[in-house]
C-alpha cells in the first residue's frame, strides 16, 4: 500500500530536469537545479528533553522518494510575528530543501513566541538554542521512527545546519563560534563534530563597538564573540542593504564577519538590495519582509542547495557550477571564497 501511495505521489516523468517550477525565477533560473520531489512534512514530533522547560517540538519535511538523505538543522530567528519564530516558519527554504533531496528538521527554539517563556536566558535563549540541534542529533533515530515513510532512509553522517538571523548565531556556535558567557565569565565552546556543513543567513557578526547601544545592553552574549576556531565549511549570505541599526552600528557589513574573521574553508553570498529578510526567506508573503523579492529567494533557495551538496560530499561539481553562473554581469549578488 505504501508503494502505491509513492507511485501515485510521484512527479510525472515526462517533466524534463532542470525545469522551472516558477515564473519568478529570474535570474536564478540560470543556475541548474535536480527534478523535485513531493514532500512529506510532519509536525509535531516531539522529543522530551529533561530540564527543558517544555519539551523539544519539531517539523520534519522530507522528500517522498530517496535514501541516503542529508540533513540539514534549520534554526528560526526571533523576530517579530507570532509563528514564523517556531517549526512553522522558514517554508520557502525547509519546503525547497525537500524537495531538492534533504531532511530539514525544524525545532521550536524556547525563544519562540508561540511559547512566551521566561527566565535567566529569555527573550534569546541563546544555551538551550545551541542544546536542542545537539538533541535533534542524539535522537535521529526517534525522530526517524515518529515520520510516516522515513525510516531507514536518513544518512547520519551527513548533517548541515542553516540558521537565519538569531538562528544564524546558533548555527555559528555550533560550527565552532566562540564567545564569552557574560555571566561566568567563561568561554563557551560549543562545536558540534557531527555537523560537517552550515548556512549562515543574516547572522550576527562582531561585538564590542560593532555593538549598537541597544544590543550591547540586551543581548550582552553579543559582546565577545571569536571566530577564530569556526573551521567548518560554511556559507556565509549577507543583504548588502541589511544595516540592522538595532544590532549593530557597521551597517551591513557586520554580517559578513562569520567569512571575514573565521578560518577557511568559507564562501560569502552578496545580494545586492538584499535586507534583513533576503527577499523573504522566513515565510511566504509575511509583513516584516522588507524587500519582498521573490527572485532573490529563489536565488537564496538554489545556492544554498548547491553549496550544502558539495560541502556535503553528495557531489563535487554542483556549487562550481552554481558559482560559476554567477560570475555573469547581470547577476544580483557575487560569490567569495577562501
Amino acid at each position: 500500500m505504501v508503494n502505491d501511495l509513492i507511485t501515485n505521489l510521484k512527479m510525472p516523468h515526462s517533466i524534463p530536469e532542470n525545469t522551472p517550477m516558477t515564473t519568478n525565477l529570474g535570474f536564478a533560473g540560470n543556475i541548474p537545479l535536480s527534478a523535485p520531489s513531493p514532500v512529506v512534512s510532519f509536525s509535531p514530533v516531539v522529543l522530551p528533553v529533561a530540564g527543558r522547560a517544555v519539551a523539544l517540538e519539531l517539523r520534519v519535511s522530507a522528500p517522498l522518494t530517496g535514501r541516503g538523505l542529508p540533513v540539514i538543522l534549520l534554526s528560526h530567528g526571533h523576530g517579530r510575528s507570532n509563528h514564523l519564530s517556531s517549526l512553522n516558519g522558514y517554508a520557502p527554504l525547509a519546503n525547497f530543501w525537500a524537495a531538492h533531496g534533504f531532511v530539514v528538521v525544524q525545532p521550536t527554539h524556547l525563544s519562540s513566541k508561540t511559547l512566551s517563556l521566561d527566565g535567566p536566558d529569555a527573550p534569546l535563549f541563546w544555551r538551550s538554542r545551541v542544546d536542542d540541534m545537539s538533541q535533534i542529533i542524539d535522537q535521529m533515530e526517534v525522530i526517524e521512527a515518529a515520520v510516516p515513510l522515513l525510516a531507514g532512509r536518513i544518512d547520519t553522517s551527513r548533517i548541515a545546519v542553516a540558521g537565519h538571523s538569531m538562528g544564524g548565531h546558533t548555527a555559528s556556535m555550533l560550527l565552532g563560534m566562540r564567545l564569552i558567557d557574560p555571566t561566568s565569565e567563561t568561554e563557551v565552546d560549543v562545536r558540534e563534530p557531527r555537523i560537517t556543513a552550515g548556512v549562515l543567513l543574516a547572522a550576527p557578526g562582531s561585538g564590542g563597538a560593532a555593538l549598537s547601544a541597544f544590543a550591547a545592553e540586551h543581548y550582552s552574549f553579543f559582546s565577545r564573540p571569536s571566530f577564530t576556531a569556526m573551521t567548518t565549511p560554511t556559507l556565509v549570505v549577507v543583504g548588502d542593504a541589511d544595516v540592522s541599526p538595532h544590532l549593530t552600528v557597521r551597517g551591513a557589513e557586520w554580517h559578513a564577519d562569520a567569512y571575514r574573521l573565521s578560518t577557511s574553508p568559507k564562501s560569502l553570498l552578496t545580494l545586492f538590495g538584499g535586507e534583513h529578510g533576503l527577499g523573504g526567506v522566513s515565510g511566504y508573503d509575511v509583513a516584516e519582509t522588507t524587500d519582498e523579492n521573490p527572485e532573490r529567494v529563489a536565488l537564496v533557495q538554489r545556492l544554498t542547495w548547491a553549496y550544502l551538496r558539495t560541502a556535503l560530499k553528495i557531489d563535487d561539481t554542483t556549487w562550481s557550477t552554481a558559482s560559476a553562473a554567477m560570475q555573469h554581469a547581470g547577476a544580483p549578488g557575487r560569490i567569495e571564497s577562501r
